[in-house]
């Protein structure tokens, strides 16, 4: 009888939410699919101008800006952030305004040159689509998150056109260390009909071919340089995320009109781009794509600080009101800082390689989303090169500590067990402390090691020279009292 019970209730609840998910997924993938093709129709328009379609910048911002406050004030900045919070204080509830103005000002930032993403939009499209639909439904607070997380994971997976890692990065965003499975069924459903419907609608995605790669041995020495460039990208990932919380703060303390803001922002870019190139404008996929090229050399193209500009137009670009997404440009940054990083410790034909780690790596750091990033890896690049990545974006995960592109993560798990966190915290609010006497630890760690060397070499002395007298351990060691023992 409860066996039965059980799996009839289960097999229920199993068609609901699949029936559910496939229907938001069909409707999401629609929508993110109109908001990419008119994207595409701006930035193949703007080449018909008669001057460089940057020059439109400041006034793109300025309209961002005007939009946006009269609008639809949630629509600000890079929108996944903003359903994270929707998600963790309201239960998904979003305003279904948020939908058309989010994708017009991302238009209109990324048409005019600032530098942003599409997946925010795609996200924050899901997710107040799907919003809409539980309130049209009335369903309880419950169902209208699980059905809006749904939506999140169907707009990743539209824009990224990696319905695995795209669903599992819907879920895996929200909380630092935890991957919530009672969404992960509907997840999928949702991704992959968001996925397939943008295929149907003539999507066409970007997938990167180093299959080159695929016939190796096992090489420390590479393994070693996965290693360290796994820390190199931990490190962009903390510096992508304190340079945009140190712009925005920056920017909001200068005493001027917003719309001041926004046109001197742009005014700003389109004067350093005199010095830098033009490159740093606009998502950059062409960029992207040219640190993938395998007959890419280390001298070519790309110049090595090309991942710090990228930085600096993102943050500028947001932080003055600019509208459109972070996951883009982190593409951009961990590619081509992933490049630079090849071409100092890699050989010529490992610069693809790198590049797609820093591509997948950044991505882990900087939104603390390890598992979705390492999925991804495998969807882009293939397996072969998926084996290296998980290593590196392990590592990046770890070393970029507790910090996010999105402040509103919520964090159940810490990095080091020398640390103290408050778990339950946002990222933004949550305190991070070295936990009690960690020097004794560490200082009863090292004395340990200290008595085993000794040990072991009286060990050696013993066989080589069985008559030496040998003195006591404990006449050499202190042994430990027993309140450092618990402190152990």
């Amino acid at each position: 009888m409860k066996f039965a019970l059980e799996q009839s209730t289960i097999l229920l609840s199993v068609t609901k939410w699949t029936v559910l998910s496939s229907v938001v997924g069909i409707v999401i993938g629609a929508i993110v699919t109109l908001f990419l093709n008119i994207l595409a129709y701006g930035e193949h328009a703007s080449v018909l101008l008669p001057f460089p379609y940057y020059y439109l910048l400041p006034l793109g911002l300025m309209l961002s800006v005007w939009l946006t406050q009269r609008f639809a004030p949630e629509a600000k900045g890079h929108g996944t952030e903003k359903v994270i919070e929707a998600v963790h204080k309201r239960s998904g509830k979003i305003d279904v305004a948020v939908i058309p103005v989010k994708l017009l000002t991302t238009v209109i930032t990324l048409v005019t040159g600032g530098s942003a993403g599409k997946e925010g939009p795609g996200a924050q499209i899901g997710a107040g689509t799907a919003s809409a639909l539980a309130d049209l439904l009335r369903f309880s607070l419950k169902d209208r998150k699980k059905l809006v997380i749904c939506g999140i994971s169907a707009g990743f997976a539209t824009v990224f056109g990696t319905p695995i890692a795209g669903a599992i990065f819907g879920i895996e965003v929200l909380v630092v260390g935890a991957v919530m499975y009672e969404v992960l069924l509907p997840s999928f459903v949702a991704g992959f009909s968001a996925f397939f419907t943008a295929q149907y609608f003539g999507v066409k995605y970007t997938y990167y071919d180093i299959s080159y790669f695929q016939h190796y041995f096992i090489d420390l020495v590479l393994i070693a340089k996965v290693v360290i460039g796994g820390v190199f990208f931990g490190l962009v990932a903390w510096m992508i995320i304190a340079t945009l919380r140190q712009t925005e703060r920056a920017v909001e303390k200068v005493p001027m009109n917003p719309y001041l803001k926004a046109l001197g922002a742009g005014v700003l870019l389109i004067l350093i781009s005199f010095i830098v190139g033009d490159k740093y404008f606009g998502l950059g996929l062409d960029t992207i794509s040219q640190t993938m090229n395998i007959q890419n050399e280390i001298t070519g193209g790309t110049p090595w600080y090309a991942f710090l500009v990228k930085i600096f137009y993102t943050a500028i670009t947001l932080g003055s009101g600019g509208s459109g997404g972070i996951v883009t440009p982190i593409f951009y940054i961990g590619a081509t800082s992933g490049h630079w990083f090849g071409g100092l410790f890699g050989s010529e034909h490992q610069l693809a390689l790198f590049a797609a780690l820093g591509f997948v790596s950044v991505l882990a750091g900087a939104t603390n989303a390890p598992i979705a990033a390492t999925v991804m890896a495998m969807e882009l690049f293939g397996m072969d090169v998926a084996h290296y990545a998980a290593v590196s974006i392990v590592i990046s995960f770890l070393v970029s500590g507790h910090r996010s592109v999105f402040p509103s993560q919520k964090i159940v798990i810490r990095k080091s067990d020398l640390l103290h966190i408050d778990y339950g915290e946002d990222i933004e609010h949550s305190r991070v402390d070295l936990e009690e006497n960690p020097q004794k630890q560490i200082r009863n760690i090292y004395r340990n090691i200290q008595i085993k060397r000794e040990r072991y070499r009286r060990k050696n002395a013993r066989r080589s020279d069985p008559d030496s007298k040998i003195e006591r351990e404990e006449g050499t060691f202190t042994i430990l009292d027993d309140s450092e023992k618990k402190d152990q």
